[in-house]
């Protein structure tokens, strides 16, 4: 447990802003990219793309670029949150971000010479008004923006007003050749269609003028044609194109650099004395080295280890390890803490057991005697026939009755040790055994990346949301799951509740029958849209099959058919698809994917009900 000598503190995920705290090698490309936009004033007006995946330091980078321009004579840089505003909002925001860095003293006298300028004169009046006077006069700003785009000779007048005042800014300087503005945009991949579109016109229509660069921070990906703007028309496409001249793609940190990174996490969070070199090895592969994620698991690590209760008697290593392993292997989480009784079993005993087992038949001597009753009772317990002269046959047979991660898990050194970690430390039989009986859900499960979904559904752990306060989303009546009929056959109903509500929630009925018998009396009074069926049953490993291939065989329905399971194995999804079923889910994404499909409904969101324990 975490006592009171142990001082744990929480990470803060704001982007690094000077070279002091790059703990990641930004600062040469800073240094580099300030470089190239010094030397290139007199190319401008141009457009520098600084694109990364999220999480990934784009910020960081940029701010660490504008630091480096401070001290560069007649170079101004100013910041825009594209993210804080909204459709055309975006547009007004961004040009009154670049006219009010212009100094007052230029904006004086422009505004004595400038009357026969009717925008010119407006705008200026404006910023004169903001700079000088009360807050309540942005309403006033807010006015005279609307006044000037009433209509297309507005605009235009607006337009060729910002540039004459732009230019003017720019040459009136002693430097040669020209003063030079870098206006930073950031957070450009979080905006909507209109939003982003509305920025790129600022910047080719308003902005495009000698002395402004504009350095861009976004995901190029996100903004392509299969992210957010994949229903661009073409000349919206195009446009795209001219604004994103050149692209600087911050490449991934190298593992050492990483290492330290996640060493400097851990020590400033207070966990250092946690991560051993096995670990950290783990979070720098398994998080694709993305910084923001490695930050968000160790918050989620100090909130899980604080507040918590269900870790007094542990260890703080073995919060670290269960979070690790329910994030980065969340299927065997999932088997790992399904309830006594359900269809997943003991997997951790399976799988160390597959392993021991695994060793032996892929060696070229016979069993050894010492291994022999290990080997025997496993394979029995599967059902699957000894040949002591063909072990790679025996080995291919047993895979096909374990999960379909077994295989390639045995194979992942980092999953192995920190398996073998939780186990080791004391009382771990304990935890294992409170997370298969219900204790308390993780109150701190890390993201790995936002979301940005509405409608989010209620997550299926006990008392937990998806989004907390979101409730359920509202049903479109138009929805293909509206008046269909669910049938849901399982013997323990309570483990699927809250994705039985999920699909009532989306317009179904769901009807619930405990066993093969009540089933049938189901689909004898009225044939369901669908069924949903367990795989395993008391004692019958198979009565989910077996109950759907008597009703395919007499007929007695024929519709789609979702195995849900704790287990998926190559086995099962062999039979599923001899019955014609739809295949095998063992959590709530899949379940939902499959049925969505079978509806013909569109791709559901990325946060989903996730099921407590299938059976």
């Amino acid at each position: 447990m975490v006592t009171s000598a142990q001082h744990l503190a929480l990470l803060n995920d704001e982007p690094v802003d000077s070279a002091g705290t790059d703990l990641l090698g930004a600062g040469r490309a800073a240094r580099q990219l300030a470089d190239l936009l010094i030397a290139s004033r007199s190319a401008t007006p141009f457009t520098l793309a600084v694109d990364a995946g999220w999480g990934m330091g784009k910020s960081s980078l940029m701010r660490l670029v504008d630091a480096e321009l401070t001290s560069v004579p007649e170079v101004h840089t100013v910041w825009y949150n594209a993210w804080t505003s909204t459709g055309a909002d975006a547009l007004e925001g961004l040009i009154k971000s670049v006219l009010m860095r212009f100094d007052r003293r230029l904006l004086r006298r422009a505004l004595h010479r400038a009357s026969e300028q009717r925008a010119l004169l407006r705008v200026l009046r404006a910023l004169a008004t903001v700079a000088a006077g009360p807050l309540g006069a942005a309403g006033l700003v807010d006015e005279l923006w609307s006044s000037l785009s009433v209509n297309s000779q507005a605009r235009n007048e607006m337009r060729d007003a910002i540039r004459d005042l732009a230019q003017e800014w720019a040459e009136n300087a002693v430097y040669s050749p020209r003063r030079m503005l870098v206006v930073f945009i950031d957070d450009l991949d979080r905006c909507s269609e209109e939003t982003v579109l509305a920025v790129c016109e600022a910047v080719k229509v308003y902005l495009d003028v000698p002395g402004l660069a504009f350095v861009i921070g976004c995901d190029r990906s996100a903004m392509g044609p299969s992210g957010l703007l994949r229903d661009l028309s073409p000349a919206g496409a195009t446009f795209m194109e001219k604004i994103f001249q050149t692209s600087y793609r911050i490449p991934v940190a190298d593992g050492q650099g990483v290492r330290e990174y996640i060493t400097w996490c851990g020590r400033t969070a207070g966990i250092e004395q946690l991560l051993d070199e096995p670990l950290v090895d783990l979070l720098a592969e398994r998080s694709a080295r993305n910084p923001r994620r490695i930050k968000r698991l160790v918050n989620g690590f100090v909130l899980e280890a604080t507040l918590n209760p269900m870790w007094a008697d542990h260890p703080p290593e073995a919060v670290l390890r269960t979070l690790l392993i329910q994030y980065f292997y969340a299927d065997f989480y999932r088997m790992m803490t399904s309830p006594p009784g359900a269809d997943a079993g003991d997997v951790i005993a399976d799988f160390r057991t597959y392993r021991r087992v695994r060793a032996v038949l892929r060696t070229p001597a016979p069993v050894p005697d010492a291994e022999r009753p290990l080997v025997d009772a496993f394979l029995a317990q599967w059902d699957v026939p000894r040949d002591p002269a063909d072990p790679y046959t025996v080995l291919e047979r047993l895979e096909r009755e374990l999960p379909t991660a077994f295989p390639e898990m045995v194979t992942d050194a980092a999953f192995n040790s920190l398996l073998d970690g939780l186990l080791a430390l004391p009382r771990s039989e304990k935890l294992v055994r409170r997370l298969r009986e219900g204790a308390p859900a993780l109150v701190a499960v890390p993201q790995r990346e936002p979301d940005a979904v509405d409608g989010a559904v209620p997550d299926a752990r006990p008392g937990g949301l998806a989004r907390p306060g979101a409730g359920f989303p509202d049903v479109d009546p138009q929805a293909p799951l509206v008046g269909s009929t669910i049938l849901w056959v399982d013997d323990h109903p309570e483990n699927n509740a809250s994705l039985a509500a999920w699909f009532r929630r989306e317009g179904a009925n769901v009807e619930i029958a405990m066993d093969s018998e009540a089933a049938d009396a189901a689909v004898a009074a009225r044939s369901p849209s669908l069924i949903i069926s367990d795989i395993a049953r008391g004692t019958d490993d198979r009565a989910g099959f077996s109950h759907v291939a008597a009703l395919r065989r007499e007929q007695r329905y024929t519709g789609p058919v979702v195995f849900f399971a704790g287990r998926v194995t190559p086995a099962r999804q062999d039979t599923a698809r001899e019955l014609g079923a739809l295949g095998v889910a063992a959590d709530a994404d899949e379940l939902i994917r499959l049925i969505r499909g079978a509806f013909a409904v569109p791709p559901a969101p990325r946060a989903h009900p996730s099921a407590v324990r299938p059976r």
